[in-house]
C-alpha cells in the first residue's frame, strides 16, 4: 500500500517558521512531481506547491511566493515544504500529494497524505 506520511506541522507565532517533511513508500518516488495541498476550516482544498519528478521546476501559488519553498531528496524518498514568515490565514491541515499528470488540479493526484495541521497564531 503506498504511503505519504507527512510530519513537522505544529503551532508557530505569526512570522515564524516551520518545515514540513512527506516521506514515501512503495511508489518509485523519483517518476512522481511531488507537491503541497492545504484546507483551512470552511474552505476548499487549494495547492500550495508542486515540484517536478527531478527536482528541476518547482511551482508556487501565489498567496505562497517568496515565502514558502519545496525540495524533494530522491535518494531519501522524502518531499519538504520550508514556510518562512507565517502568517495566520497559511492556518491549515497540510496535504502531500504525488502526481503522474504534470499538473497540479487536486482531482489529478494520484495519492494523497492523511494531512499534518499548521497553526499560525497572531
Amino acid at each position: 500500500q503506498v504511503q505519504l506520511v507527512e510530519s513537522g506541522g505544529g503551532l508557530v507565532q505569526a512570522g515564524g517558521s516551520l518545515r514540513l517533511s512527506c516521506a514515501v513508500s512503495r511508489i518509485t518516488f523519483s517518476r512522481y512531481g511531488m507537491g503541497w495541498f492545504r484546507q483551512a476550516p470552511g474552505l476548499e482544498r487549494e495547492f500550495v506547491a508542486g515540484i517536478s519528478w527531478s527536482g528541476g521546476s518547482t511551482y508556487y501559488a501565489d498567496s505562497v511566493k517568496g515565502r514558502f519553498t519545496i525540495s524533494r531528496d530522491n535518494a531519501k524518498n522524502t518531499v519538504y515544504l520550508q514556510m518562512n514568515s507565517l502568517k495566520p490565514e497559511d492556518t491549515a491541515v497540510y496535504y502531500c500529494v504525488a502526481a503522474l499528470s504534470g499538473t497540479w488540479s487536486a482531482h489529478d493526484m494520484n495519492y494523497w497524505g492523511k494531512g499534518t495541521l499548521v497553526t499560525v497564531s497572531s
